[in-house]
């Protein structure tokens, strides 16, 4: 017979409880897993030292129990109860144990110790489980006062009345904030740790908006605006005093961080089809596996239509997903026939080549919505504060109308970033990273209709300080909640897509600049150059914030250098010219585009010195790219024809593009040997630079 001990089997949510427990499970376990004596029968030593072990253990809980029962008036009838429990638990522990100690051999014996060991772990384990409940009270006598806080607030009339109600809410909040913190870190549950980081965010973050609301409603509370401001704080903070309520009793608040968890959709989809496409043809039933490939892949490209569909997916970028998809459609039908054909066989060749050739299909699909994906990102966090900014002019200048057409601009713009989210979303396999971006945009959806009330406050009364003062904390709340919603789809972005992408974007502003230029369309040049700067800038910022992640070197510095050459060289070079044209100040043709140019280089170079440490399978972005036609930049001059002697021919990349793909291969064959190399050879060198040689 032999223990089945789990501190699981009890309801033990606190670390501390399982740590305090563990040495007496530890104990109790190795004495009842005692294997006989190998040699002559008799008393086991090492038993009668474990007897005494536990014996000591077991004193000790219970005269720390006693303690705590004599501290808290409370609990004490309870605790008392439980020490007794203990007590008595342990006598017969050490009873029933010392017995098997003097007869090792005894199965009776054995197992009456048994029965005795898991009553005392039990016993033990409610005794903790009890004195841990003292820190759940203490909790909620801190969360208690705080409500009664909260419910004061929402009767305040006067300032005065306000400040005074502010300084006990933010003490009582204090309070409760350490207490749940402590608590977050005794936690054994993730979900739960994670409800209650989030509550305390919200609490801390909403501290200071609950109290501009509060001093704009009790200053104006003529204006509906104004109450919804106030109301939505207090609610915010409600809720989050109620899942801290709710996480402290153990249990698990609706709709908390658990309500974010899970893959992409899409990405999820993909996997498992990519998953079941392996079919041992021996098993290979042709109406049940076929119609499940089927329907798999109908349900991805459904999901592959949305994304394609969407307002803000590029012409050539649907074109090439629909592509994708008819592709993946006819290498599904080309491997089911290989399966059928393969029944009940050994394997073939072609079935192999199939399935590889399905496998290249999904992963080109994957590439393409990827790509769309980024397309969005790079659009939709192109200048996300502008539509905020244009709304607080409005705002400033009193002009009501005005702020209710850029509140329904601000509304439209943050949809798009709700929607590029979770379009980012359903791509990614980052867990983790997924939560977070599915919690900022909830926070950003939120947000956004208060945003607009505290504009509507302050086009009602622009000269009121509270009005003002109301509008800067939820125009901080605001930008601070989209950088953070920035940073999170940075993060389930890869860079060599977003980069690929960028680059792709920047050369297509570039020409439309020009293009605007030389028709003398100010406006449009002023607005794509606008695009061009915020593509240039973000391009900067993440790839700054990505070398963050490596060691510094010559590989990061590489890259940095590439950075700074055109935030600080190009750009003000490209923003200088743009000005003089915007001013009337035409400059040369010429000197423009060749300004333009540099820029589209500067971002290429920076792409380029990112893919430095790439192998030759790192980056499928960079491939695409390569055997994509460049549209090119405008240029002064006519274009050099390579090949005069060959008709139809004028650049290598032409002459590529009508090679045999045999020898096309061959060619990517040797240029990545010759990149290999390369990189090594930079690598030689930068050890012999100036800097290191003496």
């Amino acid at each position: 017979m032999e223990l089945n001990w789990s501190t699981n089997q009890l309801d033990i949510k606190t670390k501390s409880v399982e740590q305090t427990l563990e040495p007496l499970v530890m104990q109790v376990t190795t004495l009842v897993s005692s294997k006989s004596p190998q040699k002559s029968k008799g008393k086991s030593k090492r038993a009668h030292v474990l007897v005494a072990a536990v014996e000591r253990a077991t004193a000790n809980f219970v005269e720390r129990g006693q303690q705590i029962a004599a501290e808290n008036p409370a609990i004490e009838a309870d605790m008392m109860v439980a020490v007794h429990e203990v007590g008595q638990s342990g006598e017969a522990m050490s009873s029933t144990a010392r017995e098997f100690a003097s007869d090792p051999c005894s199965s009776v014996r054995r197992g009456n110790m048994v029965r005795a060991a898991r009553s005392l772990l039990s016993a033990v384990a409610r005794l903790l489980i009890l004195a841990d409940m003292i820190d759940v009270d203490v909790l909620l006598t801190k969360l208690r006062r705080v409500e009664d806080d909260i419910e004061h607030l929402k009767t305040v009339s006067s300032q005065a009345e306000l400040v005074e109600s502010m300084q006990n809410f933010g003490h009582s909040t204090h309070e409760l904030m350490a207490q749940a913190a402590k608590r977050q870190h005794e936690l054994k549950d993730p979900a739960m740790r994670d409800d209650l980081a989030a509550a305390r965010a919200v609490l801390k973050k909403h501290s200071m908006m609950l109290l501009t609301a509060s001093k704009a409603y009790v200053r104006h509370p003529e204006l509906a605006a104004a109450k919804a401001n106030r109301d939505f704080v207090l609610a915010q903070v409600c809720e989050a005093v109620h899942t801290i309520s709710e996480v402290a009793k153990g249990q698990t608040p609706a709709g908390g961080q658990s309500s974010y968890e899970g893959p992409g959709e899409l990405a999820a989809a993909m996997d498992d089809f990519d998953a079941s496409l392996i079919i041992n043809p021996l098993t290979y039933d042709e109406n049940r596996n076929r119609q499940l490939l089927e329907e798999s892949l109908e349900s991805i490209i459904s999901g592959a239509a949305l994304l394609a569909d969407s307002s803000c997916t590029r012409d050539d970028r649907r074109e090439k997903i629909v592509a994708a998809g008819n592709s993946v459609r006819q290498a599904l039908q080309d491997l089911l026939s290989e399966y059928l054909a393969n029944a009940g066989k050994v394997p073939s060749d072609q079935l192999d080549l199939a399935i590889d050739n399905m496998c290249r299909r999904t992963q080109d699909l994957r590439r393409q919505l990827r790509k769309a994906v980024v397309d969005h990102v790079s659009d939709g966090f192109l200048e996300p504060d502008t539509p905020l900014l244009m709304l607080l002019a409005a705002a400033r200048e009193g002009h009501e109308k005005e702020v209710e057409e850029f509140g329904d601009m601000f509304t439209e713009h943050a949809s798009k970033l709700v929607e590029v989210a979770n379009l980012a979303c359903s791509m990614s396999n980052n867990e983790d990273g997924v939560k977070m971006v599915r919690y900022a945009a909830a926070q950003i959806e939120t947000l956004c209709p208060q945003v607009i009330n505290a504009a509507r406050i302050l086009a009602a009364r622009p000269k009121s300080k509270v009005a003002q003062e109301n509008m800067e904390v939820f125009r901080d709340a605001w930008m601070n909640q989209v950088r953070i919603l920035t940073d999170a789809v940075d993060d389930i972005t890869t860079i060599d897509d977003f980069l690929a992408v960028s680059e792709n974007h920047i050369l297509e502003d570039v020409n439309n600049c020009v293009a605007a230029l030389q028709a003398g369309d100010i406006d449009a040049l002023d607005r794509t150059a606008g695009a061009i700067r915020g593509r240039s800038s973000r391009i900067c910022g993440v790839v700054a914030a990505e070398m963050d992640n490596y060691e510094p070197g010559y590989y990061t510095g590489r890259v940095m250098e590439a950075v700074q050459l055109l935030a600080e060289r190009v750009m003000p070079n490209f923003a200088d010219k743009v000005e003089a044209n915007v001013h009337g100040h035409a400059t040369p043709m010429n000197e423009f585009v060749d300004a333009a140019r540099l820029v589209y280089e500067g971002v290429r170079e920076i792409r380029r010195a990112v893919l430095l440490n790439r192998g030759a399978y790192d980056s499928d972005a960079e491939w695409e790219n390569e055997n994509e036609p460049d549209p090119g930049l405008p240029s002064v001059g006519d274009m050099v024809d390579e090949y005069p002697e060959i008709s139809g021919v004028t650049t290598a990349r032409e002459a590529m593009k009508k090679m045999p793909e045999q020898d096309r291969a061959k060619i990517a064959e040797q240029v990545e040997v010759f990149r290999v190399e390369k990189r090594k050879f930079d690598m030689e060198v930068s050890k012999w630079d100036d800097n290191g040689n003496d």
